[in-house]
């Protein structure tokens, strides 16, 4: 196989440069990232070799490579048959896993807004709303029978928030003054969304539906926020019910023979409420 990516083994091991899509790691991290893009261009490929081929110590080789196996970048399988030189164990293979291989960066973002450039060119706008539509459907579907089994709208969030966590959106939710708000804090098709907001569309569309109420998406990722907020109003029953019945409301025309504060109280507001709980926010 041509090398022609490979620099020469004291610039993989001393030099500073990184390989591109990748930051620029320093000390130790150069040095495991270069062996990890050795891995990338010639493995499966053994310890010794990696260790000739960059000019490495076969201990030092070892440590980087066992790093990355224990991190997840990199497995290992034996060598065939046709591989092994003479008697004695099978040669151990290193190989880099699809976690080892994002170090050096993908393009799948850009071959998905290429995609869906095209598809809008081709059969207009509303070809990419049904697109978005159908890859919602695809992923709620899979969790419609817990969604259904949840009791309130309140459950159900907390059941959709944990369902696009297990989709990769990391999501929860907290009670505000008014409902819920249901929080992605991870996007995988953020940089997408960004040029098709009508992703993020379908995906409120998606919630109001499977929560059975209007719901207002308040941020996006894709818009440059911290994360994906989208508010679950509850009915006045169903707060209730979550945080204890609220504090009687007392006529200001209260008799003070009958009330000895309702006096105090008619100075105020001519009411007594319940104070908003802390962390409460209004929509």
């Amino acid at each position: 196989m041509k090398n022609a990516g490979t620099p020469p083994p004291a610039a993989a091991a001393d030099s500073g440069a990184a390989a591109p899509g990748a930051g620029a790691p320093s000390g130790d991290g150069r040095t495991r990232h270069s062996v990890a893009r050795l891995l990338l261009e010639r493995g499966p490929i053994t310890a010794a070799a990696v260790a000739e081929a960059l000019g490495l110590s076969s201990v030092a080789v070892r440590r980087h490579l066992d790093a990355l196996v224990t991190e997840g970048e990199a497995y290992t399988r034996e060598s065939s048959a046709r591989q092994r030189r003479g008697r004695g164990r099978p040669a151990k293979l290193f190989l880099l896993t699809e976690v080892g291989r994002a170090r050096f960066g993908h393009a799948y973002d850009d071959l998905a807004v290429a995609a869906l450039r095209f598809i809008a060119d081709t059969d207009g706008e509303q070809a990419v709303r049904e697109f978005a539509r159908k890859r919602i459907a695809a992923l709620v579907a899979h969790h419609r029978e817990a969604l259904a089994a949840a009791r309130t709208r309140a459950e159900r969030a907390e059941v959709l928030a944990g369902a696009l966590t297990r989709e990769g959106y990391a999501a929860s939710t907290r009670s505000v003054a008014s409902g819920e708000q249901l929080c992605q804090h991870h996007c995988p098709v953020a940089h997408v969304a960004a040029d098709f907001p009508q992703l993020c569309e379908a995906e409120t569309e998606a919630f109001a539906e499977v929560l059975g109420t209007h719901v207002q998406r308040l941020a996006t990722i894709a818009n440059g926020d911290a994360a994906c907020t989208t508010h679950v109003p509850l009915t006045r029953s169903e707060r209730t019910a979550d945080r204890g019945p609220e504090t009687q409301v007392i006529p200001a025309s209260a008799s003070a023979e009958t009330d000895p504060a309702a006096h105090d109280r008619s100075q105020t507001d001519g009411r007594q409420t319940a104070p908003i709980p802390d962390g409460g926010e209004s929509v």
